[in-house]
């Protein structure tokens, strides 16, 4: 990964004082989003305006930590507005080169007279990141040079008639082998604010259907320096952020995060529009984090392939990995996902000679580790090397003395501070041995491709493994094809490990041995690698079965990068259909998807297409076709897309 941030500043200056209340207004830079604060009465509360309609009403901010409640008898002592200007960039994100503005606004926040903190907010045109800065606040006249935080204030409080496109925290402990928190649980879609799921409330990215748009809560630029929280309901349309369960970990670790005074929160961010487009489009996520080490080598990135989707923990042997080798050079993929198990059921010797072999076929392999070593009951191995410092750093010598790409760590259940600190670690030992990372079972990145230039996505979302496990699931594929590049994928890598042509999730490819069946379409699945990004992408591909298709299906995967330049958002709703273009230099692929049992017949507007373009498409009996077209003199396309099916366009700028 390579990133480059510049700043460049200029400075105003705005206060507006009182004796009943101080009042400011934070402007975007195109003057549309309006960030309003006040500090009346010893309290804090912001609102936010687009376009002259409300999308969050008057909302507290504050926190209460085991130096003081900081929520009520604070004082403004100051307010200043500037300008930023960023520009950076980072191959792996879904936009490579990112320039942009935001308003800058620092609200200084003082009790008695002495700073408590400053909250700083970063308003750009859609999107807000802010975060409180704490000063080193005197407590009886002793000064502290710690705090901990017990609990976070800052809500979220939405107008009547707000819908919700939210997925359940997991309460810790739960789950198989108590691996949860996972992030692996559906999405409640359209549904009424005021419910809080299991008790335990939301992962992030939440998503909220206002009655004048859409808005998106997430947080970003967590470390090992804080926990990752969540979003819980307080009442009716009110939610706050919430520290991690105690119950996760196997109750190893406080809840409540730790920091240094001087310290800070990580950025909560908030995303919003009268159409879904400034969400997908966002980069609120990494416009206000930074590397936090140097890369020790050039990473790249590809496709790959992945044996346990179609063959499950059998086909975690030699002969299958070789043949997925073979399978993935004739591809030109890039890597082998060898999972769990292998420790056992192919050896280390063996192993060794499968990364030399893969290396001779210009293909390189990850490995699955188990991240557990005191926290859940998850069987599978190797265990106990990534959680000590000892035994990952000497495994990872040994991975990169024969090769071996990266690693794929699983079950990490927990949003804990000292979670975050595992993973951090395990980011940072892996850097050292030039070893790129995947997570699975684990929280959502909050920033990380930007922060970590070795990591490459991580699971968090209820993902392909369970196409194997029955037809429930695959029946909803579609459906939750739509909702993933909105919400889920739209703050960071998802690792998804989709796209097969299998018509049932097993070797047999058999209605009559376990594995669910598939019902969407061949195209479907070709679009599915387009719609879901991540820039190293293990396809559930099986290589018996591939050879049984159209050339058109196996050119099209050879052929579709990995790593975005640009994306648009074109139409959709969740859980209805999408359609969604990106961007590979001067090549669009623009994916439409649709998940009701109508077909989706539609004038589409594509004007970035300005050549002669291919159209893959499904009939009604999704029987998939490949076509070259000519551009569109008015720049407007037709699309009839049945259920399960999907239409895509590919043509260059």
């Amino acid at each position: 990964m390579k990133s480059k941030t510049s700043l460049l500043i200029g400075v105003a200056m705005f206060s507006a004082f009182s004796a009943a209340a101080q009042t400011n207004i934070v402007s975007s830079p195109d003057g549309k989003l309006k960030l309003n604060l006040t500090c009346e009465s010893g309290t804090l509360s912001y609102s936010v305006n687009y376009d002259g309609n409300t999308f969050l009403e008057k909302s507290p901010l504050g926190l209460i930590t085991d130096i003081g409640d900081f929520t009520k008898s604070l004082q403004q002592t100051g307010f200043k507005i500037d300008t930023v200007a960023f520009d950076y960039s980072v191959r792996t994100l879904k936009k490579s080169e990112v320039k942009g503005k935001a308003t800058r606004a620092v609200w200084n926040i003082s009790v008695d007279g002495n700073p408590v903190y400053d909250i700083v907010f970063m308003v750009e045109n859609n999107d807000i990141a802010f975060k409180y800065q704490f000063h080193r606040y005197p407590v009886k006249g002793e000064e502290r040079f710690c705090a901990v935080i017990n609990d976070d204030r800052t809500f979220f409080n939405f107008p009547n008639g707000t819908t919700t496109f939210l997925s359940a925290q997991m309460p810790g402990g739960t789950g198989w082998a108590r691996t949860a928190p996972s992030y692996e649980l559906p999405y409640f879609v359209d549904k009424p604010t005021g419910d809080n799921a299991n008790g335990a409330g939301f992962v992030f990215p939440c998503l909220f259907k206002t009655p004048s748009g859409w808005v998106s809560i997430s947080e970003t630029g967590v470390t090992s320096a804080y926990c990752g929280s969540h979003l819980v309901c307080d009442k009716n349309s009110s939610y706050k952020i919430a520290n991690p369960i105690e119950s996760d970990f196997n109750y190893n670790g406080t809840s409540a995060p730790g920091i240094p005074l001087p310290g800070e929160t990580p950025w909560r961010t908030i995303t919003l529009g009268t159409t879904l487009a400034p969400i997908a489009e966002s980069t609120v996520m990494w416009d206000f984090v930074e590397p936090l080490y140097s890369p020790s080598k050039e990473y790249t990135y590809g496709a790959g392939t992945w044996s346990w989707i179609i063959g499950f923990d059998e086909s975690v042997n030699y002969k299958d990995q070789k043949e997925y080798i073979d399978f993935t050079a004739k591809m030109g993929f890039v890597s082998v996902l060898v999972d769990n198990w292998w420790d056992t059921q192919i050896g280390r010797d063996s192993i060794e000679i499968l990364s030399k072999y893969a290396l001779s076929k210009g293909v390189s392999l990850f490995l699955w580790y188990n991240s557990n070593g005191y926290w859940n009951d998850a069987p599978q191995t190797p265990r106990n090397i990534m959680n000590n410092i000892i035994n990952r750093r000497k495994e990872m010598a040994w991975m990169k003395s024969i090769g071996i790409r990266g690693i794929k760590v699983d079950f990490f259940g927990s949003d804990k501070q000292q979670t975050m600190q595992l993973y951090e670690d395990i980011l940072a030992d892996a850097n050292d041995f030039g070893l790129e990372v995947i997570f699975h079972g684990a929280t959502l990145p909050r920033g990380w491709e930007k922060m970590y230039p070795n990591f490459i996505g991580s699971e968090a979302v209820l993902a392909s493994e369970n196409l194997h496990f029955g037809n429930d699931f695959c029946n909803l594929e579609s459906y939750n094809a739509t909702l993933h590049p909105i919400i889920r994928n739209s703050v960071a890598s998802m690792d998804y490990g989709g796209v097969t042509f299998n018509d049932y999730f097993n070797t047999a490819n058999d209605t009559t041995i376990w594995g669910g069946h598939r019902v969407t379409s061949d195209v479907f699945q070709l679009g599915v690698s387009v719609l879901f990004q991540c820039p190293l992408n293990h396809l559930a591909l099986y290589p018996r079965v591939t050879k049984e298709n159209e050339p058109w299906k196996l050119q099209f995967l050879k052929d579709v990068p990995t790593l975005w330049d640009d994306i648009k958002f074109i139409d959709g709703y969740p859980g209805k259909n999408l359609i969604l273009a990106r961007r590979h230099k001067d090549t669009w692929y623009i994916v439409a998807i649709n998940a009701d049992e109508k077909p989706l017949k539609k004038t589409i507007n594509l004007p970035m297409l300005k050549r002669d373009i291919t159209l893959y498409s499904d009939d009604m009996k999704l029987n998939g076709s490949v076509k070259p077209m000519k551009v569109s003199a008015n720049g407007t396309y037709q699309i009839n897309v049945p259920h399960n099916g999907a239409a895509i366009f590919v043509g260059k700028e």
